[in-house]
């Protein structure tokens, strides 16, 4: 080995990936700081799977950006959706849940004479690879690539192989890539690194070519060509380039291993996961464990994930986010770990990528506490349920039923990919499809219970409801298109039924996106239906839920429809505040802050949103101080259908797990900017004021607050000076003055508690010099029982102190009774309490009064309900010592 090489071998991942940004800053390229894990502006994407992804619009050209060549060290995850490695991890030598892609971007400047030379460059002359180590693939059709790597690189042509239509379709191939099926593309030339003879597996496009001896450690992208909907290939006007390189796998080659699992940063994880394992429980675990390097490759996504906002959860992000937590910490349960393990490595993973990612180090703190929670949550019922999966595997069966992994999700929290982790171990499949059954049962099952409109069960196969609530409240000449009674269609309906009648065309708004539904009239000359709700039958079928009040109605009928416009306008401005609401609370709470369900009606505004901690009242202060801000400023709303690609470019915000159409309508009001189909005010300032109610917690991690605005916010406010009049006048002061009134009277009771605990000691103490007279003795030691009607516990244990400092050697019940309850208190001095204990003695009396009771040898407490039986009891205390 030369010392170059020498050199190159010691380099660590975090060396490593520092001099690949500089070699391409050396070269004209930006060095751009990865984007987060959690895309904010795609919701196409469950996390970021590539480098290129902060780039896609770049390539697609709705943005530009000031310069033309980039590089970047991306943090990738994948685990979830397409792109999805998770039950690999541990179990092969490269897949991860989380991995770094060093890539670097031309954006119609060079092509691939310059990308191809860059990165034989860097691997031949930086990394100093062999390159006889390496051999390359071009597209089959791909001439220029192919006569550049052989006739300017000078690569060998049986190391330069030609991948081509090998799956059916002309542009199907591994080396040919594609953002869609229509739009840019291009060919692909990939560079692998042969391991050696003596590792299993053949060359890319052989038959044994998925063996481990040639790794793919770089791919470049020549975006060349836009493709139509006819499937004709457009030469682009300026190709770019698109290139990725795994972080994790130049530096197993570098490294001279060949998993990686063995580089430096997996050594030092790996090392911390087994000493946080055998500190929770683990049996000096074997440091080569795959369990180990399954909690080494999680604890990082796990905290690039928690770093970006997410918060382990049932749904989403959250729920991957849940599901690779829990897979990390059965391995550790598996390893013997019985207590919370996992969140004790992120101070190891910030030393490793803090220095990288300044946003892991400052958000240390946080992704400890996130999953040390999800932990403590977790190992509340994982040794319950290893024991329910163990015992439906003892029997040798070949697949575990779908209700039992049900019931280990539901009852026990194993999400089915972590059951089924555990079953592969065992060579055991999963029914899949039975689970699935269960769950869909359950959605059922919660849905009438939780009274849901079963909206499902109206057969409706008619013309849609139009809607014309955006701009009116009332709407005349509606035809009646079905009614329903009890969930069946009708002809007609008759005065004093409730029913469903779906129109034509309505202004009422139908209960979506946590608004609730309108109320109102429907009527003509002879028919008048109270609306007491609107919900959705169909997605564009409207019924109103009622009762018709007088007359007759039937399918046919022209009616006018008329909104309850205080309900409609209370309703807006709630819905309204909501969005300021939302925007003012990531700006006072950071942008981890996410909705996680709203209910807007005619009386206050619910919104629950991710957050770790209570929100202080300087904050709600500041909150409320935001929105009503923006309320003042009385600046116009407007809402704009769109199409969704159009509604990205604005920016607006988009929940996560929301199905939007191709076309939606994006909302402003104020500075907010949000997707929404609700009815909302027409200036900031028709909200009126927006007050904060309350704030409390509803779920680990998940925080809500309540609000009122307008008359509701009036009331309120009002309702509050009334208590404080109230309290004023009892308190006889001014309400200015409240405070220093209570404070006053505050000090006062402190002070008289004092004097009376003082009035007390002295009380024991003299009661005690009394009744120590009383004491008998009984083998030598001093007993003694008595009655101190009305005393309190606290009188009761200092008359208790102070009888076993005058008697030494003692056995001591004192009781008291107030009104039906008796209490009880039992003392033995320490030098008797080998031949007494005071728990026993004090249930002994227990037991005889109607109750029980217990406590330490020295001193113990009980109650009872039968006073009758009181002096009977106490008088038995002499025989029962004088028998033990």
């Amino acid at each position: 080995m030369t010392g170059a090489n020498a050199i190159i071998v010691s380099m660590k991942v975090s060396q490593i990936r520092q001099a690949y940004l500089e070699f391409f800053a050396a070269r004209g390229h930006q060095i751009v700081p990865s984007s987060p894990v959690v895309p904010g502006d795609d919701p196409t994407l469950l996390f970021t799977n590539a480098g290129m992804n902060q780039f896609k619009d770049v390539f697609l050209g709705f943005d530009k950006r000031p310069y033309q060549r980039a590089t970047s060290a991306q943090k990738c995850i994948r685990a979830g959706g397409k792109h999805n490695d998770l039950d690999n991890v541990g179990y092969t030598a490269r897949h991860h849940t989380f991995f770094e892609m060093l890539g670097n971007f031309s954006f119609g400047d060079y092509f691939k004479q310059d990308a191809i030379q860059f990165a034989w460059d860097l691997l031949t002359q930086v990394f100093k690879l062999p390159p006889e180590k390496l051999l390359v693939t071009v597209y089959a059709e791909d001439d220029e690539a192919y006569e550049i790597w052989n006739k300017k690189i000078g690569v060998p042509s049986e190391r330069i192989i030609r991948i081509g239509d090998n799956k059916g379709a002309r542009y199907a191939s591994d080396n040919f890539w594609m953002m869609g099926d229509t739009g840019p593309c291009g060919p692909c030339t990939e560079i692998f690194y042969d391991h050696g003879e003596h590792i299993p597996g053949g060359p890319p496009g052989s038959p044994d070519e998925d063996g481990d001896r040639f790794i793919e450690i770089w791919n470049n992208v020549f975006m060349q060509f836009n493709r139509d909907e006819a499937g004709t290939m457009h030469p682009l006007p300026k190709p770019s380039v698109d290139t990725g390189m795994g972080l994790e796998r130049i530096a197993a080659v570098l490294q001279h291993v060949h998993s990686n699992y063995e580089i430096d940063l997996f050594v030092n994880l790996i090392s911390a996961a087994k000493q946080a394992v055998d500190a929770a429980g683990g049996e000096n675990c074997n440091p080569a464990s795959p369990s180990l390097r399954v909690i080494a490759d999680h604890i990082r996504a796990c905290s690039f994930i928690v770093v970006d906002g997410v918060i382990p959860g049932n749904a989403g992000r959250g729920y991957v986010l849940r599901r690779i937590a829990r897979r990390a910490i059965r391995h550790g349960y598996k390893l013997g770990a019985r207590k919370p393990f996992f969140y004790q490595l992120v101070p190891a993973l910030v030393k490793e990528m803090g220095d990288a990612y300044p946003e892991l180090r400052a958000a240390q703190d946080k992704v400890s506490e996130v999953l040390k929670q999800e932990e403590e949550r977790f190992f509340q019922t994982i040794s319950n349920g290893m024991e329910i999966l163990e015992s439906a595997l003892a029997g040798g069966a070949q697949t575990l039923d779908g209700d039992t992994a049900f019931r280990l999700h539901d009852t026990f929290g194993f999400p089915l990919d972590l059951t089924a982790d555990v079953c592969r171990e065992r060579e055991v499949a999963v029914d899949a499809a039975g689970f699935e059954i269960a769950m869909q049962k359950q959605r059922n099952q919660a849905r009438a219970a939780g009274k849901f409109k079963m909206v499902q069960g109206l057969e409706y196969s008619g013309k849609p409801t139009l809607f014309h609530g955006y701009d009116t409240e009332k709407f005349e000449g509606s035809t009646v298109l079905a009614l329903y009674v009890d969930g069946t269609s009708m002809s007609s309906i008759k005065a004093g039924e409730a029913a469903v009648v779906v129109l034509d065309n309505t202004p009422f708004y139908a209960e979506s996106g946590g608004q609730v539904g309108d109320r109102g009239e429907l009527f003509n000359e002879l028919s008048h239906f109270a609306v007491e709700d609107t919900f959705k039958i169909q997605a564009e079928v409207f019924g109103h839920q009622g009762e018709l009040i007088e007359g007759t109605l039937a399918v046919g009928d022209t009616l006018n429809a008329t909104v309850d416009h205080q309900q409609r306008i209370d309703i807006m401005r709630n819905h309204s505040a909501t969005h300021l609401l939302h925007k003012a609370l990531r700006e006072v709470l950071g942008d981890h802050v996410q909705q996680k369900g709203s209910l807007v009606d005619a009386g206050k505004t619910r919104f629950d949103f991710t957050h770790q901690a209570p929100v202080s009242a300087e904050q709600i202060r500041a909150i409320e101080n935001l929105v009503n801000a923006e309320i003042l400023l009385n600046t116009a709303t407007s809402g704009k259908v769109m199409s969704l690609e159009d509604a990205q470019q604005t920016g607006a915000t988009m929940l996560f797990g929301e199905k939007y159409g191709d076309e939606v309508r994006v909302l402003e009001i104020g500075s907010s900017k949000e997707l929404c189909g609700g009815t909302h005010v027409g200036r900031t300032g028709d909200i009126g004021h927006l007050k904060v109610t309350s704030e409390s917690g509803v779920a680990a991690g998940i925080r809500r607050v309540e609000a009122v605005t307008g008359r509701n916010a009036l009331q309120f406010v009002q309702g509050l000076e009334d208590s404080l009049n109230a309290a004023a006048s009892v308190l006889k002061t001014h309400p200015a003055d409240l405070v220093n009134r209570v404070t006053q009277l505050q000090e006062s009771l402190r002070l008289a508690e004092r004097e009376l605990d003082k009035v007390n000691s002295k009380l024991a103490a003299s009661q005690g010099d009394e009744l120590a007279t009383q004491a008998i003795d009984i083998h030598g030691l001093k007993v003694l029982t008595a009655r101190l009607d009305e005393a309190d516990a606290q009188a009761l244990r200092e008359t208790m102190d102070a009888l076993k400092g005058k008697l030494k050697t003692a056995a001591i019940v004192l009781a008291s009774v107030q009104g039906d309850k008796v209490s009880l208190i039992a003392g033995v001095t320490a030098d008797s309490i080998q031949k007494i204990k005071a728990g026993d003695l004090v249930n002994f009396v227990a037991q005889q009064v109607g109750g029980k009771g217990g406590g330490k040898p020295e001193m113990a407490m009980a109650g009872g309900n039968d006073a009758s039986q009181l002096d009977t009891a106490l008088a038995s205390v002499k025989d029962w010592i004088a028998n033990q």
